[in-house]
């Protein structure tokens, strides 16, 4: 492989690596916050003991996001200097405030969250978690806008003396229309990963719990999780579905070709005929006939215009347009304007599969819990561990569809990616830090399984009432 190669795989294995801390972060945070407000207004010992057990949860992975995390933006300068000489006057803004504002937020005051009980007034201690959580909001805002650029850059200039991209109106690029939709897109499927984990942990606890006799408490605890976790799914997967029909009508508008690739659509339906939607092909990825296995007509045209007789223009078509309009540059010249096709269907198709499955664990959860029943077929289990795994994994799999639907731009119109990478850095740099950051990330890996599941194990602590700490006592981390 080349230095474009590696560069492109290093930066995918990093990129999806931390995204899987991303959704879990932001989702949970929001619960957290929940349940530690519930028990200031009911006393319910239940939801105070949820909050620290899920805190846990929360800090371990929030401390193995930030450290995955860290790691993304020095690679715009090493590997990608090309780029960020290119587009680094209108990407770096708001990822300077994603750091000096959105992530400072959450990291002093999940601080305070973590040693200020007792410390601080209770209501002001539960509020931290809750700005703990717009933090995350806030920092997922800003990353999205500055990959919304990527998308379709709006807001900025051609400076013809240096040949840069120069910002002309930051608010243009915090109101990119691809990130207005994009980010109620990617929230609320944070929200449906946070509840799935809820949901898993809640079930798991309560089969533990009956099986071993354990006290009424405990049992009402960990049912309310489940539902509550099922709940959070529900709605979580029907944002998604919602901020998703939206999206892919903003994609066919600012992305064409994206959205040809997500069928394999590679020719434009003659006129008056509707684009179908195919749920299963067995072929017909590489320009051969597809065989359709499940095909839904006109469903296409549907949600790539709203319509369903709107034209969604083909593969063909759009590579002989790309070819003419940006052939002639060097900085936009390709050897093909067509994506992965492959890596593009299946990707859109994974991504809807595990939100419609997440969707329907949820639903059956509030069924099998209902009148305070408890679901302890054998075949649960295995349900119970798979849910938050398929979340998290459909997370990666639309950001992939994502950023594959996007190539061979890395900044669309403006830069094609083989012209993006440093010009100064060799195969075996590359190779190097790729096997670095692999091993490395193998290693956070098993200590952050270990971590959740030796926490899970333990469960919720028995119920301790908050006392007021004096002034002069020593912090000390409350887990």
């Amino acid at each position: 492989m080349d230095v474009l190669d590696l560069a492109r795989w290093q930066f995918a294995i990093t990129t999806v690596y931390h995204f899987f801390f991303v959704p879990i972060t932001i989702g949970l945070s929001a619960i957290v916050a929940w349940y530690h407000s519930r028990w200031i207004r009911t006393r319910d010992e239940g939801h105070l003991r949820m909050a620290k057990f899920l805190g846990k949860l929360f800090t371990i992975n929030f401390a193995l996001g930030l450290v995955t995390g860290i790691v993304q933006e020095f690679q715009f300068g090493m590997n990608w200097s090309s780029y960020s000489r290119f587009v680094g006057d209108i990407f770096g803004a708001p990822l300077a405030l994603e750091a000096l504002l959105a992530f400072f937020l959450e990291s002093t005051f999940l601080g305070l969250w973590i040693f200020g009980w007792g410390r601080i007034p209770e209501r002001l201690h539960a509020a931290c978690m809750w700005i703990v959580h717009v933090g995350t909001l806030l920092s997922a805002y800003f990353i999205l806008a500055a990959n919304s650029f990527m998308q379709h850059p709006v807001g900025y200039r051609i400076n013809p003396e240096t040949g840069r991209a120069e910002m002309a109106d930051f608010v243009a690029v915090l109101t990119n229309e691809v990130q207005l939709v994009a980010f109620p897109h990617v929230i609320t499927a944070c929200y449906l990963v946070g509840g799935a984990l809820v949901m898993a942990v809640g079930l798991h606890k309560l089969r533990r719990t009956v099986t071993q006799g354990g006290p009424d408490a405990d049992r009402r605890m960990y049912r309310h999780a489940a539902r509550l976790g099922a709940v959070v799914v529900l709605l979580g997967g029907l944002g998604v579905a919602i901020s998703g029909d939206l999206q892919g009508k903003v994609m066919t508008e600012v992305q064409p070709m994206k959205m040809a690739a997500a069928e394999a659509l590679y020719d434009t339906p003659p006129e008056g005929e509707c684009a179908p939607f195919s749920v299963l092909t067995v072929a017909g990825l590489g320009g051969e006939d597809p065989q359709h296995v499940i095909e839904i007509p006109c469903l296409l045209s549907f949600l790539g215009t709203g319509s369903f007789d709107g034209e969604v223009r083909g593969i063909a078509d759009l590579e002989a347009e790309y070819r003419e309009s940006f052939g002639d540059d060097a900085l936009t010249q390709a050897d093909t304007y067509i994506p992965p096709i492959a890596m593009s269907y299946w990707n859109f198709r994974l991504m809807m599969a595990t939100g419609f499955f997440a969707m329907a664990v949820g639903a059956w959860a509030l069924w099998a819990t209902r009148k305070d029943r408890v679901p302890m077929q054998r075949w649960v289990f295995p349900i119970i561990v798979l849910t938050p795994i398929a979340t998290v994994l459909g997370h990666s799999f639309g950001w992939i569809f994502t950023e594959v639907g996007r190539q061979p731009w890395v900044v669309f119109g403006e830069m094609a990616t083989h012209t993006a990478v440093s010009p100064s850095v060799g195969a075996a740099d590359v190779w190097t830090s790729m096997i670095v950051f692999t091993l490395l990330y193998g290693g956070l890996a098993v200590v952050e399984v270990r971590l959740l599941l030796a926490y899970i194990r333990k469960g919720a602590e028995p119920f301790e009432q908050p006392r007021l700490v004096e002034d002069d006592q020593p912090l000390e981390f409350a887990y």
